[in-house]
C-alpha cells in the first residue's frame, strides 16, 4: 500500500487559516460572532480543513494565540532584563504584569476569544497557569509573599487585573488608550508590590514588544 503523503498545500492552508482568523478576530467587535465558517471562507479553504487542522473552534483560537503570544513566553523564559529569569524579582514582577497588558491590548479580541470559549473563563486556558506560575514564582522571591501560599494567590489576583475582559471594557468602553492602561496598572501594581527600582517611566513592554 502506497503510503499517503501530507498535501504540498497544508502547510500554507494552515498559515492562511491562522491569518484570516487574526484579521477577523482584530476587526470584529464581537469575537464570539466569528465562526469556522467566517473563517473558512476569509481563509479561501473549506470548513473541513479547519475541523482536520485545529480540532474545533477553540482549538483554532489556541492555536493562534499561543502563535501570536511565543515571541513574549521566549523574552520571558530566556531573554534579557527586565522581562527575563536574571530581572531582579520585584522590577521582573512589574515587567510580566506590563508585558501581558500589553499583549492582551494589542490582541484584546483575539484573547477575549479564547478567555470566552473556556468554559471556567480564562482559568482552564493553558496559557494561564503558565503565566499564574512565573508570576508566582517571581513573588516567592519577594519578602512576606513565599509564607503560607500569600505568593499563590498574590498571582492570580494580580493577573485578574490584566484580564481580557476587563483589558476591552476599559480600552472600549471607556476608552482608555494603550499609554493610560499601563500607567494605572503600573499605579496598582506599585501599590501592592512596592515600586521597582529601575522605574523610569518608559515601562518594560517597549524593551519587548508583543508582535502584532
Amino acid at each position: 500500500m502506497t503510503e499517503r503523503r501530507p498535501r504540498a498545500d497544508a502547510a500554507r492552508n494552515r498559515e492562511a487559516v491562522l491569518a484570516a482568523a487574526d484579521e477577523l478576530f482584530a476587526s470584529s467587535a464581537d469575537p464570539r460572532a466569528i465562526t469556522m465558517a467566517d473563517i473558512a471562507v476569509a481563509a479561501g479553504v473549506g470548513k473541513g480543513t479547519l475541523f482536520r487542522g485545529f480540532g474545533d473552534r477553540t482549538g483554532l483560537i489556541r492555536t493562534l494565540y499561543a502563535a501570536r503570544l511565543e515571541p513574549l513566553r521566549r523574552a520571558v523564559t530566556d531573554g534579557p532584563p527586565p522581562l527575563g529569569p536574571d530581572t531582579p524579582p520585584l522590577e521582573r514582577a512589574h515587567a510580566l504584569l506590563d508585558g501581558l497588558l500589553c499583549f492582551k491590548f494589542d490582541h484584546r479580541h483575539l484573547s477575549l476569544a479564547l478567555e470566552e470559549a473556556a468554559a471556567a473563563g480564562p482559568y482552564e486556558a493553558e496559557h494561564y497557569a503558565w503565566w499564574h506560575g512565573t508570576l508566582r514564582d517571581v513573588l516567592d522571591r519577594l519578602p512576606g509573599f513565599a509564607e503560607g501560599g500569600g505568593s499563590d494567590f498574590a498571582a492570580h489576583a494580580l493577573l485578574s487585573a490584566v484580564r481580557a475582559d476587563l483589558v476591552d471594557h476599559l480600552a472600549g468602553r471607556e476608552g482608555l488608550d494603550r499609554r493610560e492602561l499601563r500607567a494605572g496598572l503600573g499605579g496598582f501594581v506599585t501599590r501592592v508590590l512596592g515600586a521597582p527600582s529601575s522605574a523610569d517611566g518608559a515601562g518594560p513592554a517597549e524593551d519587548a514588544e508583543a508582535p502584532s
